[in-house]
């Protein structure tokens, strides 16, 4: 029986810190228990620890204190096992510029047991990317496509996208999704998709994970976080934080009633400005 199966958490961190060298804390403590199935979104600036905490799921950073674990498995000391169950797309696309797309399928045959090379290509072909095609000569978009295609050949349980959108135009991230959602809704892969841009990840995630100066500020489901939270236009002093609107008015995100709904932007602008306020008075 897997994590999964058990109903376990597929992705955990307990206590999970991450000190880099000259001092600096990229993750501060962090504890999260990510159940199976969906799309979650780990939003939060850049320098909130994102790619940190990702690249300890993947086994690329060995905590400082505290432990990850990836289907009950840590995968810094069984890294084979746990790499097993992950998918992994980069914030920039790893491709050889001198290796055709087909080459790449033919490297994660080789290279992955059990890679799906014929979903790969299907996934592909959806976007009309030529399997022929250099490298070199992709788009960016495209060559995000085919790191996503790679990853969802390997049929792995998890997924985990380190802000694959954030260099991609607007056409290229709504692709990108479409592709991820639908892919997800067919395997039912647990995937976590990082991003510094709310409106990019909010029209294809089930859940919601703020990050702010190594730490969770937030984590629920989207419906649940929507339905909690709302906008007050005048001051409020058990508000979450007051932070600027776009016509530079001030408003408080609260929760519970107020004047009106809040969106998934306000939601994380409040939790983001309440961690620069705490940071602030720690100061």
């Amino acid at each position: 029986m897997t994590a999964a199966d058990s109903g376990a958490p597929v992705l955990e961190a307990r206590g999970l810190a991450k000190k880099y060298r000259r001092g600096v804390w990229a993750l501060g403590g962090i504890d999260l228990a990510l159940p199976a199935g969906g799309i979650t979104a780990l939003v939060g600036p850049n320098a909130a620890g994102k790619s940190t905490l990702i690249k300890t799921w993947v086994g690329f950073e060995k905590p400082t204190r505290g432990s990850a674990s990836v289907m009950g498995l840590d995968p810094w000391r069984q890294r084979s096992r746990a790499l097993a169950n992950i998918g992994y797309v980069p914030q920039s696309p790893a491709l050889y510029d001198g290796l055709s797309v087909n080459d790449h399928l033919d490297l994660a045959v080789q290279l992955r047991p059990g890679f799906d090379r014929d979903y790969a290509r299907e996934r592909l072909a959806q976007l009309d990317i030529p399997a022929s095609q250099g490298a070199r000569n992709l788009s960016g978009g495209q060559q995000a496509q085919v790191s996503l295609a790679l990853a969802l050949g390997t049929r792995a349980p998890i997924l985990l996208l380190d802000e694959p959108l954030a260099s991609l135009d607007p056409l290229a991230r709504r692709e990108f999704l479409h592709v991820l959602a639908d892919a997800v809704r067919d395997g039912g892969a647990t995937t976590l998709l990082s991003s510094h841009i709310v409106t990019d990840v909010e029209q294809a995630c089930d859940r919601l994970i703020v990050l702010g100066v190594g730490h969770v500020l937030l984590h629920d489901s989207v419906a649940n976080a929507l339905a909690s939270h709302a906008i007050s236009v005048s001051e409020r002093t058990d508000a979450v934080a007051a932070f600027a609107a776009p016509d530079g008015s001030r408003i408080w995100l609260v929760r519970g009633a107020g004047d009106r709904p809040a969106t998934l932007d306000e939601v994380v602008l409040g939790y983001l400005a309440s961690a620069r306020s705490s940071a602030a008075v720690a100061a």
